[in-house]
């Protein structure tokens, strides 16, 4: 008899994934001597809830299949009373599990951005020095399907434009780190999974918590959504988002490629040239420049870059547009100017 649907679907998902990783350690092969590199490690972001535990049982089960080294890692964020005595736990537990290295990192969430944004900047820049200490291949991520439907809710409502709504990516982060494998499943089918395993698992209570956004769009939007349109929204959602980073990818690479021509031979680029492209072409460029500059890129919203367009199609003598990161643009001669105030 298999494993239980649950427990299969998980580990399917993890073991396409094991197995792109190491095709792309393969492809690191040296070409003079022909030698493999040595068995890439893998490292699992688990928190000790229901969605990383059965990320963390799947690797688990299927690297040692595969010759690839599995580890784990558990971020003490701080912000409940007995945080660290759950990260000692976690890390019990994917020692039980066989994963080795496994340790947990604890970090200072600050306050810019809000909680949320703050909590996940400390949580990747935590993951990444853990990446580098073990000379891990990659990380992997138990988002699923419900969470990239959450995303590509939060990014319609900032109004941040296409590639917001194209909600997480399977693979990212530098050379790939970041993978994902469970963006294609629900977050029930986790949940089945540990049950079928009887892992223990942890509910973090800040999930739950009205004071935070994602929270309430989980226990309180989605719910509604799916009680107006009917069952299938976080489907449709999950799907918006990959046709949404499928145009997104494609107008950026085109947005890469007319700049250079965009461009004088000073480097400034050239209101004409910009006001001939395509509105969602031009907007990639602008937005480039800015970051180019110095404008924090989470900083930098739909309508900073809706403001600089407005000095290439709607040229009435404006002056200077203060963008974040203490970052100015204004047009001069028939050239526009983005650089630091």
């Amino acid at each position: 008899m298999g494993p239980h649907p649950a427990v299969a679907a998980i580990r399917l998902a993890v073991r396409r994934v094991l197995h792109d990783i190491l095709t792309d350690h393969h492809s690191t092969t040296d070409a003079a001597t022909h030698e493999l590199p040595p068995s890439p490690l893998v490292l699992v972001a688990c928190s000790g809830g229901a969605d990383s535990m059965a990320l963390a049982s799947a690797l688990a089960f299927e690297a040692p299949k595969l010759g690839i080294r599995a580890g784990g890692v558990t971020v003490d964020h701080g912000l409940q009373p007995g945080s660290d005595l759950r990260a000692d736990e976690v890390v019990l537990r994917l020692r039980e599990l066989g994963l080795d290295p496994v340790e947990a990192t604890a970090v200072t969430v600050g306050r810019e951005g809000g909680p949320e944004a703050a909590a996940r900047d400390a949580r990747y820049a935590a993951l990444d020095g853990a990446a580098d200490r073990h000379g891990a291949a990659a990380i992997l991520l138990g988002h699923t399907r419900d969470d990239q439907a959450e995303t590509v809710l939060l990014g319609l409502a900032r109004g941040s434009g296409i590639r917001s709504l194209s909600g997480m990516a399977a693979v990212s982060g530098a050379g790939g780190r970041y993978r994902r494998p469970f963006l294609q499943l629900d977050r029930q089918t986790a949940r089945k999974a540990c049950m079928a395993q009887s892992l223990p698992v942890w509910d973090d209570p800040h999930n739950t918590d009205p004071a935070y956004t994602r929270s309430r769009l989980r226990h309180e939007g989605l719910p509604a959504l799916e009680k107006a349109l009917g069952k299938g929204v976080v489907e449709a959602l999950a799907r918006t988002a990959q046709l949404s980073r499928d145009d997104a990818d494609a107008l950026d690479a085109w947005a890469g490629q007319a700049e250079a021509a965009v461009r004088d031979n000073t480097g400034l680029l050239e209101c004409a040239k910009l006001y001939a492209l395509p509105p969602a072409v031009r907007r990639r460029i602008l937005r480039r420049a800015a970051i180019e500059a110095g404008a924090p890129a989470g900083s930098l919203f739909a309508r900073h870059i809706e403001e600089i367009d407005r000095l290439i199609t709607g040229w009435r003598g404006q002056g200077v547009i203060n963008l974040p990161g203490k970052v100015v643009a204004q047009r001069q001669g028939g050239r526009l100017v983005i650089r630091q105030g």
